[in-house]
C-alpha cells in the first residue's frame, strides 16, 4: 500500500476534516510503502517486530539474528518433543529463535481486534524447556512445559515469571534512527503537527529494505533511554529491556502543572496549543480499573514508568489527566490518580462532536476544532472528583430543581389535617421521633397519618411494630380507611359494621399499602435487622415510609470494645454515664446507652437520606416510665424525657408528642394534643401545637372546628 493510499485511510475519509488540510492529499506517491503493510500471515520477515518491551528481528534485516540451530545436530530428540508440546497449545515455535525472547500471537486471545504479537515465548537454547507469557490485559495466560520430566504442559497463571531483566542503553547510531522523510512529515501535518515540533521532540523513522516506521524517542536529561515505532496498522512496539519512563519527560523538569495523554500524537498536539508540560503514557490503557488494592512499587509493572519518573512527578502541584475519552481512557485516568493522589489531581472533559459523541483525545480535537480549542479545553479541567468530597458545583442541577420544585414534595407531603399543615408537613429523607405517656394515641395517631399520606400521594409504608399483634393492627388500619367498625360491640355503638365484601376490598388495600417487618422467634430485633429488612422493602416493593414502634422493644445490646464501634482512649477515661447519676470507671469498656443511642440514630438517619424514605420512630419517655404516673400531674413531657437518651431531640429532624386529654373538667377527653417540638427544616413547618378530634369508633383523627 502507498504513502497516498495511507494517509487517505487514516484521514481524507472522515468527514469532519477541514476543507483546509485536504489539499495534502496530492502528496507524491512513493516507489515503496512509507510503512509496512499489514501482514498477511503470523510470521513478518520485512520488519521489527515488537510487543510489550520485547522485540525480534528477522534474519534479513539484522546480521546479528540468531539462527535456529539444526534439531539433528543438537538435541534433536528433546526439541522435537518441546516443538510438539507447544504446538499441541498452538504455539507457532518454526519462527522461535532459542535463547531469546520471542513474540507470537496467543493462540488463547488471538491478540485481540488488532491481531497483537503479545505473547512472549522463551526456548531454552538447548532446547530442553519453554516458557511464555501474554502481555494483553485482557488474557494474561502464561505457563511453561519441559521437553521430559513431565506428561503434560504447566500452564496455568502464577503471579509472575520470574526474570533479571538487564536494563540496554542504545543511542540513536545503533538503532539506525533517520530523520523522518518528507512522506512522514506530510502525515503529521495532516494531523495539524509541524515539523517544528516533531524535530524538537525527535520523532523520527526506522528503515527496513524499502520499508519504515515512525519512531517516538523516549529521553531523560538527554540521554535516548527508549524508542517506541508505530507501523501504518497502528500497531506499537518498543525496543527490548529499556527502561520504561514518560514520553517527553525531559519537558516537565521542575514544573508545577503536569499533563499526562494517552498517546505520543496527543502529547505533540498539546505542544500546538502550547502546551509543552505535557507527558504521554508509553503503555496505554487498561480496559478496566483494577478492584484490586493497590500493589507495592516493586511489583506495580505495568505502571513502573511512574516510579522511574517519581523524581519528577513529586515536584508538580497539579495533574491533568487528559487521557482519552473511551472506558480505557478513564480507567487510566483512574490508575493514574490512584497513584500519584487524587487531590492534585485535575481531569479533562472533551467537547462534543455532535449531539451523541465527544472527541476521544487530545489530538482529534486538535485536528477538528484547532489549537484554540484545545487550549481552552485545557484551561477549563476540572477537579478530579475525591470520594465524599464535592463541591457545590457537584449539586447545581439538585439546587435548581429545589428552587423550581421540579419534583413537587419539596415542601413535603401535607398530613391530611388542616390544623397541622402548618407545623408539620412529612418530607422524604427525614427521621420523626413520637413520644407521648402511655394510652396517649402515638400509634394510632401515626396510622392515621400513614392512611391519610396514602390516600393523597399513593405512598406505601413498611411497618415494624413489635407491640400489635397482626390482626389487631389490620383491624385498626381497616377501620381508619374504611371509616367503619371492625366488629358490631360496643366501641362500635350504632355504627354500621364493615361488610365483608369492604372487608375483602380492605384486606386487599392492606395487602398493597404495608409490608410488615416481624420478628418471629422470641428473640429482639436488632436495628440493624429492621433496616435491612426496609431496604429491602424499599427496593422491592418501594416504600417511602418507615414506622419502628416502640424503641424499647428493639434488642438493645451495646457493643464492647471489641464490637462493632471502636472505642478510643477518651471513652475509656473516666466519665459520667448521661443520666444515671454514677461514673463509669477506667477500664469498663461497654458503650453508654446514650453513645448507642447516637450510633443507633446515626444509622437510621442514613438509612432515610440513601432510600429517600420518611421515618416515624416511636419512643417512650423515661421519667413517666420509672414513676409509673404515680407523681404525674397530667401535663404532656418533653422530648428530652424520652427514655435512652437526649440525642433522641439532637438528631431527629422532626419531635412530636402526641398526648390526650384524660381530665373531664380541663376539656373534652376525646381532645389530642399533637406538639411540634422540634422542626429542623423550617420550609416543612415550626414548632408549634394543634388539636385533634380521636372518632373512638373509626380511630380516624379529625380537625377539631
Amino acid at each position: 500500500m502507498g504513502s497516498k493510499q495511507f494517509l487517505k485511510s487514516t484521514f481524507f475519509s472522515n468527514p469532519l476534516t477541514p476543507a483546509s488540510h485536504r489539499r495534502l492529499s496530492n502528496t507524491r506517491k512513493l516507489p515503496f510503502s512509507a510503512f509496512p503493510s499489514k501482514p498477511t500471515s503470523r510470521t513478518q520477515p520485512c520488519c521489527l517486530i515488537k510487543t510489550n518491551g520485547y522485540s525480534s528481528v528477522s534474519e534479513a534485516s539484522d546480521p546479528r539474528a540468531v539462527v535456529l540451530e539444526d534439531p539433528e545436530e543438537k538435541n534433536a530428540s528433546q526439541f522435537r518433543i518441546l516443538k510438539q508440546k507447544l504446538e499441541d497449545l498452538g504455539l507457532e515455535c518454526d519462527i522461535s529463535v532459542p535463547g531469546q525472547f520471542n513474540h507470537l500471537i496467543c493462540p488463547m486471545c488471538n491478540g485481540g481486534d488488532q491481531e497483537e504479537r503479545s505473547l512472549s515465548l522463551f526456548i531454552e537454547q538447548d532446547g530442553s524447556s519453554a516458557l511464555w507469557v501474554c502481555f494483553r490485559a485482557k488474557c494474561g495466560w502464561r505457563g511453561s512445559t519441559r521437553a521430559f520430566a513431565e506428561s503434560k504442559p504447566a500452564y496455568e497463571r502464577p503471579n509472575k515469571i520470574a526474570r533479571i531483566k538487564k536494563i540496554r542503553e542504545i543511542t540513536i547510531e545503533d538503532l539506525g534512527l533517520e530523520p523522518p522523510c518528507d512522506e512522514i512529515v506530510a502525515y503529521f501535518s495532516e494531523r495539524m503537527i509541524s515539523k517544528e515540533t516533531m524535530q524538537r521532540n525527535a520523532v523520527m523513522q526506522k528503515r527496513y529494505d524499502d520499508q519504515f516506521a515512525i519512531a517516538f524517542t523516549y529521553w531523560r536529561n538527554g540521554n535516548l533511554i527508549s524508542c517506541k515505532y508505530r507501523d501504518i496498522n497502528k500497531k506499537f512496539w518498543q525496543e527490548a529491556d529499556t527502561e520504561k519512563i514518560f514520553y517527553g519527560l525531559d519537558d516537565i523538569k521542575e514544573a508545577s502543572d503536569i499533563i499526562i495523554v494517552e498517546g505520543e500524537m496527543d502529547k505533540l498536539a498539546m505542544e500546538e496549543a502550547g502546551f509543552r508540560n505535557c507527558v504521554s503514557v508509553p503503555d496505554g490503557a487498561p480496559p478496566c480499573v483494577s478492584e484490586k488494592d493497590l500493589p507495592p512499587k516493586e511489583t506495580d509493572t505495568k505502571y513502573q514508568y511512574l516510579w522511574n519518573c517519581k523524581e519528577y512527578l513529586k515536584k508538580a502541584s497539579r495533574i491533568i489527566l487528559a487521557t482519552d475519552g473511551d472506558v480505557p481512557g478513564q480507567a487510566l485516568a483512574e490508575e493514574l490518580a490512584r497513584r500519584v493522589g487524587r487531590e492534585r489531581c485535575w481531569r479533562v472533559k472533551w467537547p462534543k462532536k455532535n449531539e451523541v459523541d465527544h472527541f476521544k483525545d487530545a489530538n482529534e480535537v486538535l485536528m477538528y476544532m484547532g489549537p484554540d480549542v484545545l487550549k481552552e479545553v485545557i484551561e477549563n479541567a476540572e477537579l478530579y472528583p475525591i470520594r465524599g468530597l464535592f463541591n457545590f458545583k457537584d449539586y447545581f442541577s439538585e439546587i435548581d430543581a429545589y428552587y423550581y420544585r421540579t419534583f413537587g414534595d419539596e415542601f413535603g407531603a401535607s398530613t391530611g389535617w388542616r390544623s397541622l399543615n402548618h407545623l408539620y408537613n412529612v418530607v422524604l429523607g427525614e427521621l420523626t421521633v413520637v413520644t407521648g405517656v402511655p394510652n396517649s394515641g402515638k400509634s394510632e395517631w401515626i396510622d392515621a397519618l400513614l392512611c391519610n399520606l396514602n390516600e393523597s400521594m399513593g405512598w406505601k409504608f413498611a411497618l415494624c411494630s413489635m407491640e400489635n399483634k397482626v390482626r389487631e393492627h389490620a383491624r385498626k388500619l381497616l377501620e381508619k380507611h374504611m371509616k367503619k367498625p371492625f366488629f358490631n360491640v360496643r366501641y362500635g355503638e350504632s355504627a354500621q359494621r364493615m361488610s365483608p365484601e369492604e372487608l375483602e376490598q380492605g384486606k386487599e388495600w392492606l395487602n398493597e399499602t404495608f409490608h410488615l417487618i416481624r420478628c418471629e422467634d422470641d428473640a429482639l430485633p436488632s436495628i440493624k435487622w429492621v433496616l435491612d429488612l426496609a431496604k429491602a422493602a424499599v427496593l422491592r416493593h418501594g416504600v417511602r415510609g418507615l414506622v419502628i414502634d416502640p424503641y424499647n422493644e428493639l434488642d438493645h445490646q451495646r457493643p464492647s470494645s471489641h464490637g462493632d464501634i471502636a472505642w478510643t482512649e477518651e471513652r475509656k477515661e473516666i466519665r459520667r454515664t448521661a443520666g444515671s447519676g454514677r461514673l463509669r470507671e477506667e477500664g469498663d469498656e461497654r458503650e453508654t446507652e446514650t453513645e448507642y443511642v447516637s450510633q443507633m440514630l446515626t444509622q437510621v438517619k442514613r438509612f432515610a437520606q440513601h432510600h429517600a424514605c420518611h421515618v416515624w420512630f416511636v419512643a417512650h419517655p423515661r421519667q413517666l416510665l420509672v414513676q409509673q404516673l404515680q407523681n404525674w400531674a397530667g401535663e404532656p413531657p418533653n422530648l428530652y424525657d424520652i427514655s435512652g437518651s437526649a440525642h433522641f431531640i439532637n438528631k431527629c429532624d422532626n419531635g412530636i408528642v402526641v398526648h390526650r386529654n384524660r381530665d373531664p373538667d380541663a376539656g373534652p377527653v376525646d381532645q389530642v394534643q399533637i406538639i411540634v417540638r422540634k422542626v429542623r427544616n423550617k420550609v416543612a413547618g415550626t414548632i408549634g401545637e394543634a388539636y385533634l378530634a380521636y372518632d373512638r369508633v373509626t380511630g380516624r383523627y379529625i380537625d377539631i372546628q
